[in-house]
This record gives C-alpha cells, structure tokens and sequence, in this order.
C-alpha cells in the first residue's frame, strides 16, 4: 500500500474515531450532571431554581465540546489542506 492511500485512509477512519468519542463522552458527563443536578434539588427544593439555572448553563458548555469535534472532524474531512498536497 502507498503512503498517500494510507494517510487518505488515517485522514478518513480518525475523525470517525473522534466524532463517537466526542459524542459519546459529553453525553455521558451530561448525564452525570442532570444526575447530580437532580439529586441535589431532591435534598434541597429551596435552591431548586438555582441549580437548575446552572445546571443548564453548564450542559450548554458541555454541548459545545460536541460541537466543536463536529466542527474539526468536518475540517478534516472536507477542508483539509494536506490532501492537496498528497494529490501532487
């Protein structure tokens, strides 16, 4: 096998590798905060407000690690600049 096809094949099999893990794992920590978030509000309903607004602003922070291994895994699926140079 040629260098070029197996760096193609590397450059095709690592962003499907990255975007499960990148899915995967914020949605497992996720969990565990709405867990943890959810605990919390049973054993004090007084604050239940306050957890729940920081929570939610945590799970969007959470959701931008997906986000952006979409973004870099489209990158280097569509717009990467060492398959140019393999064409040459």
């Amino acid at each position: 096998m040629e260098s070029n096809v197996l760096v193609v094949v590397i450059m095709s099999i690592a962003p499907l590798v990255a975007i499960t893990l990148g899915c995967i794992l914020p949605a497992w920590v996720e969990g565990k905060a709405v867990l943890k978030a959810l605990d919390a509000m049973a054993r004090q309903p007084e604050v239940a407000d306050e957890i729940r607004t920081t929570l939610i602003v945590s799970l969007a922070m959470l959701e931008t690690t997906a986000i952006y291994v979409l973004l870099v895994c489209l990158i280097l699926l569509f717009a990467n600049p060492l398959l140019a140079l393999l064409a040459t």
